[in-house]
């Protein structure tokens, strides 16, 4: 892992961290901005989901901006540790989908909503960045493809050799 990697993984995911955390000890203030996703979303996850599943969702805008608030500190952790931090990069990106939402910056007219939206769509743009960066090393599904081409070469070779020796 280079430093660069690790110093711009870590600058990205204070924000998550420090946001998390602000959200976490204090809901209150982005519980209004969440209401409507939360009024859309939860009906509809509780029909989609398994009763199962369904009954770890939150029951209202608070609960949901709490359990946002905690993916964002999972998330960032692991984003600035290393540890998983692909999964956590993807898991703060989901995560910003409802800031994104709430943010709208057509309904609004004053310069901080587009400010806070294009803020936003910078953030998640980075994390996506960070969720598909593999440091340089091939990721899983090129590593299979290869290997299975490599041993479908192999195969090939034993076969021929078998004819031959026939």
């Amino acid at each position: 892992m280079s430093l660069l990697r690790f110093a711009a993984r870590t600058m990205l995911a204070s924000f998550f961290v420090v946001n998390g955390i602000k959200a976490l000890r204090d809901p209150e203030p982005l519980v209004s901005a969440t209401e409507p996703i939360a009024n859309t979303f939860l009906p509809l996850a509780e029909k989609t989901l398994p009763p199962q599943a369904a009954a770890y969702l939150p029951e209202d805008a608070k609960g949901l901006v709490k359990v946002s608030a905690v993916a964002q500190i999972l998330g960032g952790v692991s984003l600035a540790t290393g540890l998983g931090r692909r999964l956590g990069a993807a898991v703060l990106a989901v995560s910003m989908v409802p800031e994104l939402l709430a943010s709208n910056p057509f309904g609004s007219s004053d310069k901080k909503g587009g400010d806070t939206f294009l803020r936003d769509v910078a953030l998640t743009g980075g994390v996506l960045l960070a969720a598909g960066d593999t440091e340089g090393q091939p990721n899983l599904a090129y590593r299979a493809k290869t290997r299975a081409d490599a041993l479908g070469r192999e195969a090939e070779h034993t076969k021929a050799a078998v004819v031959r020796q026939a």
